[in-house]
């Protein structure tokens, strides 16, 4: 900024208000406005260097952050490769949860970790052995014990991924129950993170609807007097509340997704 007029020179704050970058007098002499020019031209350039660099950071993370997508990614297919129910049930779930979590008005930001969360939930199970993840009678409290762990496991297999911390809530702790008797940290009420609030409704309707070895998919009327029943024990009530209303007033979106990946 060049002014001619001294007393009537902008305060500091409105300079800064106005992002000017330097200020000086008019006068006959001009080596004041070179210097203020060279000044401007190196702010430019510094600028354009910080945002060059903040964008080679971004690519870089995207890189880092698709390449650890598609390691785990190899992981789920092997996972659901072994069990028929398995297949397909995450992304219903993701799908679910992100769907639950655009009627609760979360940011586009959240649903993206409801998605990979979502997708994610079940990784752990990778470590569970055939003869108890494929077993179709009933399971020995020993084999239930051992299913149990399947959220620990995920847990460890994401834990060291710093950019996707934000999912390990998820996948850790969407076993466990709003009264307090879930696993595996017996948390309860709002102390169980959200996202693993909504992924736990959306894993037990996802259960509920799926056919298995044993029955078949559960009419959806049933489906809906079992979370009504569990709202307040084992579902957070408000999330449940906001799922019911969408099987009443959506459930066109519901079967979108049923048929996006048919139930196995």
């Amino acid at each position: 900024m060049l002014t001619g007029h001294k007393d009537l020179a902008p305060p500091l704050e409105t300079i800064k208000r106005l992002a000017i970058q330097g200020y000086c007098e008019k006068s006959d002499k001009f080596d004041q406005v070179l210097l203020l020019i060279e000044s401007a031209m190196k702010s430019i350039d510094q600028m354009n260097m910080i945002k060059k660099i903040n964008l080679e950071l971004k690519e870089s993370q995207d890189k880092i952050e698709k390449a650890y997508l598609e390691s785990i990614e190899i992981i789920r297919q092997t996972v659901e490769a072994r069990d028929s129910y398995t297949r397909g049930h995450s992304d219903r779930v993701s799908e679910y949860s992100v769907l639950i979590g655009k009627y609760l008005g979360l940011s586009e930001q959240d649903l993206h970790t409801l998605k990979i969360g979502g997708l994610f939930h079940d990784i752990g199970k990778i470590g569970i052995p055939d003869s108890i993840l494929l077993k179709e009678a009933k399971l020995s409290d020993d084999e239930y014990s051992q299913i149990k762990n399947h959220p620990a496991i995920g847990k460890h297999i994401l834990a060291n991924a710093t950019i996707f911390q934000e999912i390990v809530p998820i996948v850790f702790h969407h076993h466990e129950r709003f009264d307090g008797r879930g696993y595996p940290g017996a948390l309860a009420g709002e102390n169980i993170p959200l996202f693993a609030r909504i992924a736990a409704v959306a894993d037990t309707f996802d259960a509920m609807t799926s056919k298995r070895s044993y029955r078949n998919a559960l009419p959806l009327e049933v489906v809906t007097q079992e979370i009504e029943k569990c709202s307040g024990s084992q579902f957070d009530p408000q999330i449940a509340d906001v799922f019911l209303k969408i099987l009443k007033e959506h459930y066109d979106e519901v079967l979108a997704i049923q048929e996006k990946y048919v139930t196995g």
